[in-house]
């Protein structure tokens, strides 16, 4: 299968690419000029010949039974439709989004040396992306995998692709090897630094004042604050925490030619410095756990140790020993006091962290220490007593850009897990991709749709029945306005006089209305515009690079003009968001020329969860714990219910007031008869004829 790459710009401006001699035409999407970004979004699109085009279901849970989606992906950037990162372990001990790591990083691989595969640092040598079929592997401790059907991971028996019948793959009795699944960093607050400088200067500092009669004076009393460290990483840190509180300090570097390891260090006299910082290291009342994560990082950058896979805390100061022990308890790390007498020296505690690599990185990530020397895992063999035998795998159902890295090992630690280089670099080449490039192709053009629409309506044995088009995604995104391939599409359905119909979010619908109207007029069309709210700022946060929810209501009134039937899909109706505008929609809607109504509850499949969260997170702070909460409630307790009958419209108490809201609005606006649900289209199928057959020579008579 050929497939050719193209690059077009930006999904609203139309702004012709470097390597593109077609000149776009503006296209109005209701958006004004200062509600647009600065920066302008590439896009790029595969063009692929399918195989098929007609998709067949018997979901109750949708009004139609075959559909053709003109485009794999979608360029209107709702947030509902997109999908997160895999975290890989980098070799200074933290971890960073593989779309994010670049050709030269130095990352974390394995290498077998004797009875065990060890840790080890290696290169990256080579970065790209590629859209492939999309998995989703799912680990008894909840680690969760995404990655195509050719990807490689570790199992207690070797090697084992994702999928595939003809090769070794994953089952539900294969473990895979590593440590699962990483927890997440610190948040670096104002609680954090404060926590991060108690145990820092506590642990290594130097603090006092110093108290002396002075012949001539008030008092001879000298200020003094000293920090001194081997390890640069850590004093820099701290010098940054205390300059955000106002505190100056100044660094002292290492003397030359100084014999041994140098001494970095950073000093004060300053008594309002000195009292400040006094303040600063205060032990809380109440400490957050920003502050016990701060304080723990400080502390282990202080007096911790990290060698032959022992993490070590030593302290003399029972007071520091004890902070140590709360905050450790307060992450539920599992440790071990010991106290060692000494001679000749005060007596020290040790605190040892059990638990094995699994646990060494959870600290390193849940704190984040400064000193990378203190994270160095090399040389530690990979055996670990994580859950990690393999619950499911299940097929995503469609094509995603999936990142992959060349390593000098061959592998790579994936979110906990070792991972091998895709078996897909050397066989993608089919995309007309470099291996060695990060491209930005996430779309997919089927530009043979309308041959094969042809192919399968000719067949003897076709039965009839109204096509959706656009299901998936939407038919009319930007690069429709170059491939034209649901022109294509619908002509072919006008010449055999084919029912369907379309959900869209797009104005330039408007383009085929000399289709649609004449079709219409047979009843062979009903068109659904989707407005999710009318609030324009809540609209361009959720679909950035769809229609205004204006420009949305023009199309109903040019398609109403025409009496081309059509309807408004709220959707998606997000609880504690976006449903209280519901109503509004639907008598603006209707006002714009809507017949129909129909609405779709927020989906969170496994892939969509945690990046919606991180959203509402993101834009809505205020309100993120109650829409998850209502969402919940509307999904039996879960983050999404995928039963049939249950999926788009949800269950219990929350979802019955939707839809009796949504009855009465009907019938207060006199959509879908007065407040009867959406039924199936009643599209004539009686009209089609196959169609021509454009290979046949034509007798031309003279």
């Amino acid at each position: 299968m050929k497939h050719v790459t193209t690059y077009l710009r930006g999904a609203r401006s139309f702004v012709a690419g470097r390597f593109e001699t077609l000149v776009r035409e503006p296209f109005d999407d209701g958006w004004t000029p200062e509600e647009k970004d600065a920066a302008e979004l590439q896009t790029g699109v595969t063009e692929e010949r399918a195989r098929s085009i007609i998709s067949r279901n018997d979901s109750p849970d949708i009004g139609f039974s075959q559909s053709i989606n003109p485009y794999r992906g979608c360029e209107h950037g709702c947030v509902y439709c997109m999908s997160g990162d895999t975290l890989i372990l980098m070799a200074d001990g933290s971890t960073k989004a593989l779309a994010e790591v670049r050709l030269g990083d130095e990352i974390y691989g394995t290498r077998r040396e004797g009875w065990y595969r060890r840790y080890v640092k290696s290169r990256v040598l080579a970065h790209w992306s590629v859209i492939k079929p999309g998995y989703r592997v799912t680990l008894e401790d909840g680690t969760s995998l995404v990655a195509g059907p050719d990807h490689r991971f570790l199992t207690e028996r070797g090697w084992k692709f994702v999928s595939g019948a003809q090769r070794p793959h994953l089952t539900t009795q294969n473990k895979l090897m590593g440590t699962g699944a990483f927890a997440t960093s610190p948040t670096k607050n104002r609680d954090y630094r404060l926590g991060y400088l108690c145990g820092l200067i506590r642990g290594d500092g130097m603090l006092a004042s110093y108290h002396y009669a002075r012949p001539g004076r008030a008092h001879g009393d000298q200020q003094h604050f000293r920090l001194a460290l081997c390890d640069a990483e850590a004093l820099v840190r701290s010098q940054d925490y205390l300059k955000r509180c106002q505190t100056d300090t100044h660094l002292v570097l290492p003397a030359a030619g100084t014999r041994g390891r140098p001494i970095h260090a950073m000093r004060t006299h300053a008594r309002p410095d000195v009292e400040q910082i006094r303040a600063l290291i205060a032990w809380p009342s109440a400490p957050s756990r920003e502050w016990s994560a701060g304080f723990l990082a400080g502390i282990y950058d202080a007096e911790g140790s990290y060698s032959e896979g022992c993490l070590r805390i030593s302290n003399t100061d029972h007071d520091i020993t004890a902070w140590i022990d709360r905050c450790l308890k307060s992450f539920d790390f599992r440790f071990v006091m010991e106290h060692v007498p000494r001679e000749t020296s005060q007596p020290i505690d040790v605190v040892r962290l059990t638990g094995g690599l699994r646990e060494h990185l959870r600290f390193f990530h849940s704190v984040d220490p400064a000193i990378v020397r203190k994270r160095d895992i090399a040389g530690q063999a990979l055996k670990s007593d994580a859950r990690l035998g393999v619950v499911s795998i299940e097929p995503l159902g469609k094509a995603m850009r999936l990142y992959d890295v060349t390593t000098e090992t061959e592998d790579f630690v994936a979110n906990g897990v070792v991972s091998h280089n895709c078996y897909a670099r050397p066989s993608h080449a089919y995309l007309e991709l470099s291996p060695g490039l990060d491209f930005e192709t996430k779309l997919f053009a089927k530009t043979n749709a309308a041959e094969l629409l042809r192919a399968e309506l000719s067949k003897p044995g076709y039965v009839p029945s109204p096509i959706a088009i656009g299901a998936n995604t939407d038919c009319y995104q930007p690069i429709e306005r170059k491939f034209r391939i649901t022109r294509q599409i619908l002509e072919i359905l006008a010449e055999c006089e084919h029912p369907f119909t379309m959900v869209t979010k797009s104005a330039l619908v408007e383009r085929d209305l000399d289709l649609l109207a004449p079709m219409a007029k047979k009843n062979l069309v009903k068109v659904f515009v989707s407005i999710g709210s009318l609030d324009r700022t809540l609209a361009r946060k959720l679909e950035p690079r769809a229609a205004s929810p204006q420009r949305r209501l023009d199309v109903l009134r040019a398609l109403s003009e025409r009496e081309v039937p059509c309807g408004v899909m709220v959707a998606a109706l997000i609880p504690g968001l976006n449903d209280k505008t519901l109503e509004e929609v639907l008598e603006a809607a209707a006002a714009a020329g809507a017949a129909e109504a129909a609405y779709v509850i927020m989906r969170l499949p496994n892939e969509l969860k945690e990046l919606f969260k991180e959203w509402l997170a993101a834009h809505y702070p205020e309100r993120a714990g109650h829409v998850i909460s209502i969402v919940r409630q509307m999904r039996g307790g879960r983050d999404n219910d995928p039963r049939f009958g249950r999926r788009m419209t949800g269950t219990g108490m929350f979802a019955e007031l939707i839809e009796k809201r949504f009855e009465l609005a009907c019938r207060r606006f006199g959509l879908n008869d007065h407040g009867a649900g959406r039924k199936p289209p009643s599209l004539d199928c009686s009209r089609f004829k196959p169609p021509k057959d454009t290979n046949q020579p034509q007798m031309q008579l003279i």
